[in-house]
Parts: structure tokens; sequence; C-alpha cells
């Protein structure tokens, strides 16, 4: 071409380029997009000043609807806590008395230790079911404090286990055995002592061999020391308390109880035997048959006002059709999310209550241990950016079971002093732990009705206001109707609502100008949200390690998806579940197939015969793309292949 005719063309561009903005202004298409407009709309990069065009489409469309919430009517079971009677009014030691005003602040008794007490103080045997944080705790250790003190001659250290106490955590072990030692102080030749896991054996053995009185131990610990140390012996023990005794059945520790029983049947047959739970399970029925003689059942309700001898069948006809007891402060909320758009949606909620609002404590409960790894490492990332929290900084903490244990006990005394925060865990935290001044709780993975009101029980406690969140995909929405088939009422928080506390600052802003019409506003939050979204996909994908965590984490959450108890099977199945859209929700870009080439590639790489193989069976059976089925096996194998 020569070059009159580029000097031609060139001087005529001026007036196209004026043309061309009158075009772009009407189609309200910024400059550099007149041959690419369709890519404009996909969300493609616009060079010319230098904002990035963020594609709204991926998290919005292709969605299920989002129906309006059926909210079945329900009479919540009320269950006062407090009760006007003293401690004083009882036969107690005045010393204990004291110490329950001085040291606990404490001069009320709660109902379920107005009820309890004097049963226990009978010497009966007892199943005691009340509400979360209504004091339990004391409800056992009060009498049981005060028959010990009363021994003649007094109890030396020598004596060994008078009272053996099992709780199914550690983190409830140590919270048992902080109150004990408040309990213990006017008496201090009762000594009491913690077992658990991921403490030196060796120390534990040194302990028992001095002598301790009161053994608060988690089951798998306490049989290890059965087993292999000889200074433990029950000869003398008096009482056996099964603290949250369903979940220590939940969580496989069925065949430990029994090696315990059988070790405490053998050399100390005559005991007083008490269990204790904000609900009852069907595994519970077994145990009070073993171990029960003629047990008073005590259940804290306005209907119930004396407790009432049952045997251990009726415990199981109970837990058939219960009805459980939440408190009276607590405001339940749930919200229906699709799939694709939980991370941000829950990532919006935090933002919302601990940097655009002051002093709120939130624990947010996910199904996995790699699930809160995960969140943690995402969040501290993007949430906690110093540019972006300067007034407010997010204080994120996380507990699980995978942790060491001096880990556990320092996350869970930090939070426990803390003035606000977000505790990222797992179930480790939903039982009897008591955690001052926590405002929320999200349950981010939705679990059955009894561990939901166990976990919603770390709120709200001993009369305080609190209020907690449930997320459910559009799929699951059936789980409302069953926690009403157990009288518990949910209000709807709204998906947009709670997106739209982006809007409180430039930090996610979108592409442009808006008018003040509510499609604009609607719009615009849905670009802040994608911003959101791409921010968290960038992290995920910056490096290959993270890449690995968040492919670690859907695997988990697919897993923990497929065990779910046959009670609530039809509405958390796996048939239910997009896979595609969950691995959105975890920041990963590719489709559920991507999950699992990983580790099947680097076995390729490493063999020449394997790469060879893979060619044929490509070439005999040809690159079909896999059915929904097939993925989902291929995606539960990978857990073998990544090494998981």
């Amino acid at each position: 071409m020569s070059e009159d005719v580029l000097t031609k063309k060139s001087k005529g561009a001026p007036a196209n380029v004026k043309d061309f903005k009158k075009k772009a202004k009407k189609r309200k298409f910024p400059l550099g997009f007149d041959h690419q407009e369709q890519s404009y709309k996909q969300g493609k990069i616009d060079q010319t000043d230098n904002k990035t065009h963020i594609k709204t489409s991926s998290l919005f469309k292709n969605n299920p609807e989002i129906l309006d919430v059926d909210r079945p009517t329900v009479t919540q079971v009320k269950e006062n806590v407090f009760t006007s009677d003293s401690f004083s009014e009882l036969n107690l030691h005045p010393h204990l008395v004291v110490t329950l005003n001085k040291v606990l602040n404490l001069t009320c008794m709660t109902c379920v230790q107005k009820q309890t007490i004097p049963v226990l103080m009978c010497g009966r045997d007892a199943v005691v079911r009340s509400q979360t944080g209504s004091g339990k705790t004391l409800a056992y250790g009060i009498p049981m404090v005060q028959a010990l003190q009363s021994v003649e001659p007094k109890i030396k250290r020598g004596d060994g286990p008078l009272a053996v106490i099992i709780v199914p955590t550690r983190e409830l072990a140590q919270q048992t055995y902080q109150i004990f030692l408040k309990l213990l102080k006017p008496f201090t030749w009762i000594v009491p002592g913690v077992l658990m896991g991921g403490e030196k054996r060796k120390a534990e053995k040194a302990r028992l061999r001095k002598g301790i009185n009161i053994l608060i131990s988690t089951p798998g610990r306490l049989v290890d020391h059965i087993k292999n140390t000889l200074s433990i012996a029950f000869s003398a023990t008096r009482w056996l308390i099964l603290d949250e005794a369903d979940r220590t059945l939940d969580l496989g520790f069925e065949k430990d109880l029994t090696v315990i029983l059988n070790s405490l049947n053998s050399t100390a047959p005559s005991r007083q035997n008490v269990m204790l739970s904000a609900t009852l399970t069907d595994g519970l029925s077994r145990l009070t048959g073993v171990c029960m003689k003629n047990p008073v059942s005590i259940h804290v309700s306005e209907n119930s006002k004396t407790s009432s001898e049952i045997t251990y069948l009726d415990v199981a006809a109970q837990s058939q059709t219960m009805s459980f007891s939440v408190p009276d402060n607590l405001q339940q909320y749930v919200v229906v999310v699709p799939s694709k758009l939980r991370l941000v949606c829950l990532a919006a909620f935090i933002l919302a209550r601990c940097k655009f609002e002051n002093g709120h404590k939130l624990i947010v409960f996910v199904s996995s241990c790699e699930g809160v790894e995960f969140l943690f490492s995402l969040f501290t990332s993007v949430l906690c950016h110093p540019t972006t929290n300067q007034l407010h900084p997010l204080n994120f903490l996380r507990l699980h079971g995978n942790m060491k244990q001096r880990e556990r006990t320092e996350v869970f005394q930090e939070f426990s002093v803390c003035r606000d925060g977000v505790l990222l865990c797992t179930d480790v935290a939903s039982r009897g732990l008591d955690l001052p001044k926590v405002t929320w709780i999200v349950q981010y993975s939705p679990t059955t009705a009894a561990e939901y009101v166990h976990r919603v029980g770390r709120t709200a406690r001993i009369g305080a206001q609190g209020n907690s969140l449930l997320f459910i995909t559009p799929a699951e929405t059936a789980y409302i109707s069953e926690l009403a088939n157990h009288n518990i009422s949910l209000s709807e928080m709204k998906l947009q609502d709670i997106l739209s506390c982006l809007m409180l600052d430039d930090t996610y802003k979108g592409r442009g100008k808006y008018h003040k019409s509510s499609g604009a506003l609607e719009q615009e939050i849905r670009e802040r949200a994608t911003v959101l979204q791409t921010e968290f996909e960038n992290v995920v994908h910056a490096n290959e390690e993270n890449v690995q965590l968040a492919k670690k984490a859907l695997q988990s959450f697919v897993r923990a998806y497929t065990a779910y108890p046959s009670s609530v099977k039809h509405i958390f199945h796996i048939r239910t579940l997009h896979l595609g859209h969950a691995a959105k929700s975890f920041g990963l870009r590719d489709a559920p197939q991507g999950l699992t080439q990983e580790g099947s590639a680097d076995h390729a790489k490493g063999s020449g015969k394997a790469r060879n193989q893979a060619k044929r069976h490509d070439k005999n059976h040809g690159n079909h793309k896999l059915s929904a089925k097939e993925r989902m096996s291929t995606l539960l194998c990978s857990e073998f292949s990544s090494g998981i």
C-alpha cells in the first residue's frame, strides 16, 4: 500500500473518531469497544481507562430461582432460664454458697439447676435435657462437690478418681476443668484433673500417679490410659457424668464408652450416673439401658413443672418427635443463596457486621477442617487487606480438629477475651463452650436439627441477646420445614440486603455511574459482588498452593454432603448439588472435571507407561464429555490420587 493512501486514511481519522464518540455515547459504551461490543458484554478489559469491567453474568446468570420461603406456623417451645430461688435455700456447705456468690458471681439458680440439684443430692440417676447455655455444668457440679466434701474421713489424692466426667471435645474438657477449679477453691483437698488428646501422655501419667479425684476426660484419651496406664483405677468411683452424651455417640465413641463402662463396672459397681444434653438421640436409649437404674428424666420447659420417672425406652420415644428448645432472646434467620454466590454472600455479611458495625463477635460453622483452612486463608488475604480496613481491621481466627492442641487452646482463649472478631470453625466448637458476648452464629454448612440447636446455643446464653443466620441453597429450602417439625421458626433475610453492604464504601466499586433507579442500584450491587468474587478468584489462582487448598476444601465439602444422615438425605442429596456452581463458591474458575485431572496428570508425568496407556484409552474411547454421575465418581476418587 502506498504512503499517499495511508496519509489519506489518517487524515480522515478525526471525523471517524467524532462519529464513534457519538455512537458510543448513545450506546453508553466507553471508548474503544466499537469492534468488540460483544466482548464488552462478556466482561473484557477496557485498556483505555485502566478499569477492569466485570463480568456479572458468571455470578448472576443460570442460577436457580429463589422462591419466597414458606414459613410453617410454629409454636416455639419456651423454657424459663432463671428462677428467684437462691443457692442459700439448698442444704449446701456455707463455703460452697459463698464460692458461688463471690467467685462465680451467682446468687439465683437457673430452672435446670433448681430441678436437677435436689434429685442428684438424693443419689438418683438422671437424664437431663435443657437448652444450651442454661447452666447444666453447675447442675451436676454443685451436688457432686457437696457430696465429695462431706466424705469422712476426708478424701485424699491417693484415693484416685471418685468422679469421672466424659465430654466429647478437648475445649469442653478444659472449660469444665476451669469451672471445677473455681468450685473447689474452699475444698483444697479435692483435686480435679483433665485428660485429653494432644497433651503429653507422660505428664498425664504423672498426674494420675499423684492422684486425681475429679477426672475430666475425652473418651479416646481415657481409653488410652485404661489400656496403658497401670496407676489408673476406678475402685472408689462414685459418680459418672456423660456431658453432651448424644454428641459423644455421634462422634463414634460408642466403642470407647463400652471400654470405659466395662472398666468402671468391674471395679466400682455402685455409682451415680448422669447424662446431660440439650437434645436426645436414639443412641442414648441404648446407653441409658446399659448404665442407668430407673433414671429420673428432667426436661425443663413450660409444660414440665416437676421431674417425672421414666424408663430408658421412653427416652427413645421422646427422641423421635422431639421439640427442641432455643433461647427466647435468640433471633433466628435464614438466607437462600445460590451455590455460586455463597462465598461473596458470606464475605458481605462478615463485612457488614465487623467492618461497618462495631462490637460483633461471629462464629461461622463450616463442614470440614479443609473448608475452615480455605476460608481463613482467603479472608485474611482479601478482607484483611490494610488498604481496605484501616478503620476497623478484621480479626479472623480458626478452630478445628486437625490443629495442634496448643494452637486450639490459644485460639479458644483469644476468642474468649476479644471484643470482636470472626471464629471460623467446625463442630468442635458447637458443644458446651461458653464463649462470652458472641452476637452472631453463622451456619455456612447446614447440619441436622439437633446439631443446629447446639450451634446456635453458642449465643444468647443465660438471658443475653443473640442472632443466628443459616445458609441454604434453593434446592435445600425443605430444611426449613424440617426445623419447623422440631418447633424451630426462622425469619428470612434477603440475599440482596446482605450484598447491599458492599455499597457502603468504594472498595469493590464496579464500572461506572448509575442513576438512582432501583434497577441501576441492583446492577451496581451485582457488579460490586462480582468485583469481590474476582478478587477471591485471583487470590485462589495466584499460585498452585492456593489452588490445591481450594480443591481440597471443595472435595471435603462434597464428601460431607454425601454423609448427611438418612433423616435429611432427601433434602441434602448429592444429585441436587451443582458441582460447577459449588466450585465457584471455592474461588475456582475450572469446572469440576478439572479438580481430578491433577493427580492423574502427576501420575502420568512420572510414568511413560501410564502416559501411553492414557493415550491408547483416549484413542479407543474418544474424549467424550463426562456425565454428571461420572464426574461425581471421579471427584470422589480423586481424594486418593491427590494425596488427601
